[in-house]
C-alpha cells in the first residue's frame, strides 16, 4: 500500500505574505516565453482596470487568479486559488479566482468564436479542466451571482499574454491590495 501525503494547501494570512508570493512570482515562467507569472497577473488585472475602472476586487481578482498556478495540478489551481484568497481578500475576489476556469469551460461551449481567442497552452488545459461544458453545466455557471463578472476576467485572462508589454507593476497594486485585505482582516 502506498503512504500518499495530502497536498499542501497554501493560504495567505496577511498582504504581506500574498505581495511576497506575487513577487516571487516574477522568477516563475508563465505559459509564453518572455512572460512570468507576476507579468501575466499584472497584465489581466490592467485589462479589467481598463473595461471595469471602478471594480477594484474585480481588478485585484485578475491580478491573483492564477496564484496557485505554478503550485499545483491545472486542473485544481482555480478553486485551491479561491481557498488561498479567501480569508484576505473577501468572498468575491475569491470565487471569481475559483471561476476563471470553468469560465473558460463556458466561453467555449457558448460562443463560437472564443476557441480561436485561446492560446496553444489554454486550448491544452481545457481538456485537462474538464473542456466543453454540458448543457447542466452551462446553465449552472449562467446562475452564479458571480458569472458576468468571471467572464471578463476568463476574457482579460486571455488578452494579459503578450511578452514584453507595459502595464502598472505591482506597486500601483499595492494600495487597493492592502485596502481590500483591511476590509477582511480577522
Amino acid at each position: 500500500m502506498m503512504d500518499t501525503k495530502p497536498e499542501p494547501v497554501l493560504r495567505f494570512d496577511t498582504v504581506g505574505d500574498l505581495e511576497a508570493h506575487l513577487e516571487r512570482s516574477a522568477n516563475v515562467p508563465g505559459e509564453m516565453p518572455g512572460l512570468s507569472e507576476l507579468d501575466h497577473g499584472l497584465q489581466c488585472a490592467a485589462e479589467l482596470a481598463a473595461v471595469s475602472p471602478g471594480d477594484h476586487e474585480l481588478q485585484i481578482a485578475g491580478l491573483v487568479h492564477d496564484v496557485c498556478h505554478a503550485a499545483y495540478e491545472i486542473d485544481k489551481h482555480d478553486k485551491l486559488g479561491a481557498d488561498a484568497v479567501r480569508g484576505l481578500l473577501g468572498e468575491r475576489v475569491a470565487a471569481l479566482v475559483g471561476l476563471h476556469v470553468a469560465a473558460k469551460r463556458y466561453l467555449i461551449s457558448t460562443d463560437t468564436d472564443y476557441a480561436a481567442r485561446l492560446s496553444p497552452v489554454s486550448k491544452h488545459t481545457l481538456e485537462l479542466q474538464g473542456g466543453i461544458m454540458t448543457p447542466d453545466e452551462v446553465a449552472a455557471f449562467s446562475a452564479s451571482p458571480h458569472a458576468q463578472d468571471a467572464v471578463l476576467l476568463r476574457k482579460a485572462d486571455e488578452a494579459a499574454k503578450t511578452p514584453g508589454r507595459v502595464v502598472p507593476g505591482l506597486d500601483h497594486w499595492r494600495p487597493a491590495l492592502r485596502q481590500l485585505a483591511s476590509q477582511y482582516a480577522r
